[in-house]
């Protein structure tokens, strides 16, 4: 009897450990697979048309897509906060492949030296940006009109735009006006038009000055009417990008009604002095409201300042900007003026975000500020024109460009920006 009784006793044992065992193993399994189906990666196939949510870069062949990749198109990731991070990689183009440079940006035929400058890239600090991919972009916007309304640097970023473009197709130029400031290209293949509108003050404006800057009398800006060189367009763009800018801070009278209100910066005259904030808050309210109430929905991107980088001095004084490499975030300030654009830029967009979901219209933020502000060594400084230094003498005084970007040069990094917008949106 005690003999059976201990045979039970071990055999309930051994029978407890084994289903111990069984039941450990099974959960081990189970963590094991769950793991592996929630953090191994997806692959995805570069074959034929690329789905809406894997954008890849021209030269990929398998993308690796993680929730990190995908984060700036479920709103965790703002594009607009990174670093300029090494690309050994380099531009699309050089000036010998793009047709479109102008000479005053085309850095590399002018005779810049160094090169290091053309080896970042914009990298987003929770997600990853992926390149432009020009097939996909003239896919995107088949049969549709594009346009850039601003100053000088938004033609400046137009022109990166069609020599990235040009890799794929070259646009043929269908317009220009008399000076060549607005223009217009026509891709036949993908039926696509794209445009740069000459408007630097968004506003009606009247504006002695040459083709150098020189001035001979005060512009004269009537801040109730905008500048009808864009509005009797704007019917015809289903994508904008428009922009304000460092025209502000010319001297300037201002107008309300036809009749005087102030202006800025201009000693001498019986005007009252009312600042640039003024005037420039006045004109992107107007401009913004003009788009948000206009029966044209066109998907609009509103693009802020960018902070130019000239040290000691500005650009009529001798100001200079020669550094080499980009700069990290916290090794340089604002300035004061850049900063208070800024903010208006900010408030007037926000009152049109409020309005737009009840008009049923997209616009968009372009924030590039921020990235543009670290990227000292991306302008032609005195490269803006050929061989400044020709027959050796480099005491040579020459005016420096500090506010356009060199192409190729940082400036390519916005399309990659602007792209990926579009693809998110």
């Amino acid at each position: 009897m005690v003999s059976n009784n201990v045979n039970k006793k071990q055999f309930s044992v051994i029978f407890v450990k084994f289903a111990v065992c069984f039941l450990l193993m099974g959960l081990a399994y189970r963590l094991f697979f769950s793991s592996f189906v929630q953090f191994s990666p997806v692959e995805v196939s570069d074959t034929g048309f690329v789905p809406e949510k894997t954008l890849l870069p021209p030269e990929s062949g398998n993308l690796t897509v993680n929730a990190m990749d995908q984060s700036s198109r479920n709103g965790k990731c703002d594009l607009y906060r990174g670093e300029w991070v090494p690309d050994p990689t380099g531009p699309f183009y050089t000036n010998h492949t793009c047709y479109s440079i102008e000479a005053h940006q085309n850095c590399m035929r002018n005779g810049r030296p160094d090169t290091a400058y053309l080896y970042w890239r914009w990298k987003p600090r929770d997600c990853e940006l992926p390149k432009f991919n020009p097939k996909r972009f003239l896919d995107m916007t088949r049969h549709k009109s594009l346009a850039f309304i601003g100053d000088s640097i938004m033609r400046n970023h137009v022109q990166s735009l069609l020599c990235i473009l040009s890799q794929e197709e070259e646009g043929e130029e269908v317009y220009h006006d008399k000076q060549y400031k607005s223009r217009r290209w026509y891709f036949p293949t993908h039926d696509l038009t794209l445009s740069v509108v000459w408007s630097p003050f968004l506003v009606k404006a009247t504006i002695f000055e040459d083709d150098n800057g020189v001035s001979t009398d005060t512009i004269q800006l009537h801040l109730d009417k905008l500048d009808d060189v864009w509005t009797r367009q704007f019917d015809n763009f289903d994508y904008v990008v428009i922009a304000g800018g460092k025209w502000y801070l010319k001297t300037a009278v201002y107008y309300e009604n036809n009749k005087i209100v102030g202006c800025h910066n201009c000693h001498g005259k019986n005007i009252t002095e009312v600042g640039f904030e003024y005037a420039y808050r006045k004109a992107l309210n107007s401009t913004l409201k003009h788009i948000t109430r206009s029966k044209h929905k066109a998907s609009t991107f509103f693009r802020t300042t960018t902070p130019d980088h000239f040290e000691n001095g500005e650009w009529n004084n001798g100001g200079y900007c020669n550094r080499t490499g980009p700069f990290k975030e916290g090794e340089i300030d604002i300035r004061d003026i850049d900063e208070v654009m800024h903010k208006i830029e900010l408030d007037e967009f926000e009152r049109a975000l409020r309005i737009s979901p009840e008009v049923g219209l997209t616009v968009k933020l372009f924030d590039t500020t921020f990235l543009s502000l670290l990227r000292p060594d991306g302008h032609p400084g005195v490269y803006r024109q050929f061989q400044p230094f020709a027959g050796g003498n480099r005491h040579t005084k020459v005016q420096n460009d500090c506010l356009h970007w060199c192409l190729p040069g940082p400036i390519d990094s916005w399309n990659d920006l602007m792209m990926e917008t579009l693809v998110s949106s």
